[in-house]
């Protein structure tokens, strides 16, 4: 059978990620770096498309290959309204959906995905899709409840890479994931914990709401001192939220983020850099307690992912917490454009239906 071949598309903040698979083979991948003063003229996000989208084509007509070369398209989802998980296929009711914004639940990047995949699908006359996007919601009712119907918790996390793990888990046990309940823990800039019951995510911390403080973002926070901190005057909104997004966790304790640096003065006897990151990992062990309970303790296995899940220490150190839940597996690192390949091609080749936007 002819290989297909899948261009893979993932919109980050300062950098736009594409990646050309045969099949599963991967024949190229690229970080476009993009440096602030390209990005600058443009008012909002949804600005970027048609820039983003060149330099994907000439990325591609560099390699060698023209649109009419592929057989599908995949761009990273974004921040839609709730849905299912799957791998869904572009079509106008989304398009018109992001140009509105009305159903958007944050301006992010990662919401040109599927726009910049329908550019250049479109004029192949092939289709394009999106895959697990961040905004999967299938939370149970009672993990919706926050303490106060103003503040609903909200379903936002790394369902992209979770997922994509919890099939490698599943391979690794060889029984389909609709068999399985899972804890997988998405370690990145931001921390996702997250249930897995029989292939559905029914609870999930949301990396800038809640759960554990990780390199950059706060986590959950004492409220009642969170309170005050925001009464003070001393801070505005864009402030508050850069303390807490991006100058909070670690570096907002020890003024630097990267985990392999700060280890390597704990090896040379720092005593608070010690402190910091033992306490981080207390709270992700704590939040993996939590989504165990909500499994209601039947747990075939610990599944850790992300970039900090590359620090030995960090993964050895969870699974002396966690082991007694069952096996710990670790898939470091956060492989976006394999993840959506793979959603295409389970469609593809219909181990999983297409899905609608509607």
């Amino acid at each position: 059978m002819k290989k297909r071949l899948i261009l893979a598309i993932n919109p980050g903040g300062t950098s736009t990620k594409a990646g050309l698979y045969s099949d599963d083979e991967l024949i190229f991948e690229e970080n476009i770096h993009h440096d602030p003063s390209e990005l600058e003229p443009f008012s909002t996000t949804f600005d970027q498309m048609d820039f983003r989208r060149d330099i994907v084509l000439s990325l591609l007509k560099e390699k060698g290959y023209k649109i009419e070369d592929l057989s599908a398209v995949v761009g990273r989802g974004g921040t839609f309204k709730p849905l299912a998980s799957g791998t869904y296929r572009v079509n106008k009711k989304l398009l018109d959906d992001i140009k509105d914004g009305s159903t958007l639940q944050a301006d992010h990047p990662s919401n040109l995905g599927a726009l910049i995949s329908w550019g250049i699908a479109e004029k192949a006359s092939i289709p394009a899709y999106f895959v697990d996007p961040v905004c999967v919601d299938e939370m149970i009712d009672e993990a919706r409840l926050s303490g106060h119907p103003l503040l609903p918790r909200v379903s936002l996390s790394h369902a992209l890479n979770i997922r994509m793990v919890a099939y490698k888990a599943a391979e690794k046990l060889g029984k389909p994931m609709s068999q399985l309940n899972f804890v997988v823990m998405h370690l990145g800039s931001g921390v996702s914990v997250n249930a897995l019951r029989k292939g559905k995510m029914i609870d999930t911390n949301n990396a800038n709401d809640d759960g554990p403080f990780s390199s950059t973002r706060t986590g959950g926070l004492p409220m009642t001192g969170l309170m005050k901190l925001i009464l003070s005057g001393k801070y505005d909104a864009k402030q508050l939220k850069r303390m807490l997004l991006k100058k909070g966790g670690v570096f907002a304790y020890l003024g630097e983020e990267h985990v392999g640096k700060i280890r390597k003065k704990v090896l040379a006897g720092d005593k608070k850099a010690d402190l910091v990151l033992r306490a981080m990992v207390y709270q992700m062990a704590k939040e993996a307690g939590a989504m165990a309970a909500a499994l209601q303790g039947e747990v075939d296995a610990v599944v850790i992912t992300g970039g900090m899940a590359y620090n030995l220490w960090v993964t050895e150190l969870l699974e002396e917490y966690l082991s007694f839940l069952g096996e710990v597996l670790v898939f470091p690192g956060e492989a976006e454009l394999e993840a959506l390949t793979r959603g295409v091609l389970r469609v593809m080749d219909k181990i999983e239906d297409e899905r609608e936007y509607k």
